[in-house]
């Protein structure tokens, strides 16, 4: 069986110091002080993890990090700027768990993302992983976000992604799938017109996914 490791060297403009990697109940974050979103989120999906026979109503309770309260507390932010709340772990992925539903929805997990991709091939692609989930048992997911441009909203200025990633490992078939979307209101495609090799991501995050034995 392979196994995933993930070796991180962080983009020019995002020093190691202003990195904090936080860890929750289903997932981990590691936040960007400067950027005020996360440069990755890494979590395990699993069958059972989306496999409840009644699955929790979606809360919508955006909150601060309680592990980071002073650069999480976002909200002024994101209101009336246009963009949504993007998760990085999806609020459906966390339907069997009261608690995970409501770490999902911290600042920490949060990107601006425009409502077309949110709403579009972002959400169609969490869909697609928690149907492989449930095919394979347990599926790596890592995803995150690449602020180029130096566009921000709000006052505390959070970092508008350019581009929103995500690469999925099925570990029963030991498959790696890799995605990658311009954070921008062109029409919504099939997931598959998103699909990229692996070394595409690993240039376009600075991130290096690495599979072994």
């Amino acid at each position: 069986m392979k196994r995933i490791a993930l070796l991180v060297a962080f983009a020019v403009q995002v020093s190691f110091s202003q990195n904090i990697t936080i860890h929750h109940t289903y997932y981990t974050t590691v936040f960007s002080e400067s950027l005020r979103v996360p440069v990755v989120v890494k979590w395990w999906l699993t069958k059972e993890m989306v496999s409840c026979v009644t699955h929790l109503k979606r809360t919508n309770k955006f909150t601060a990090d309680p592990e980071l309260k002073a650069q999480t507390n976002l909200a002024r932010d994101y209101a009336k700027s246009g963009y949504d709340r993007g998760h990085n772990m999806p609020a459906d992925d966390n339907a069997c768990s009261a608690i995970g539903m409501k770490e999902c929805f911290y600042y920490s997990n949060m990107c601006p993302q425009t409502p077309r991709l949110n709403r579009g091939a972002w959400k169609s692609l969490e869909t697609y992983c928690r149907k492989l989930a449930k095919q394979y048992d347990s599926v790596l997911v890592w995803c995150g976000s690449v602020c180029k441009s130096g566009k921000t909203i709000g006052p505390d200025k959070v970092a508008v992604p350019d581009y929103s990633w995500k690469v999925v490992y099925v570990k029963k078939t030991g498959e790696t799938y890799a995605y990658s979307f311009k954070n921008d209101d062109s029409e919504t495609k099939p997931i598959t017109s998103y699909q990229v090799g692996v070394d595409s991501v690993e240039h376009l995050s600075r991130m290096k996914f690495i599979a072994s034995k």
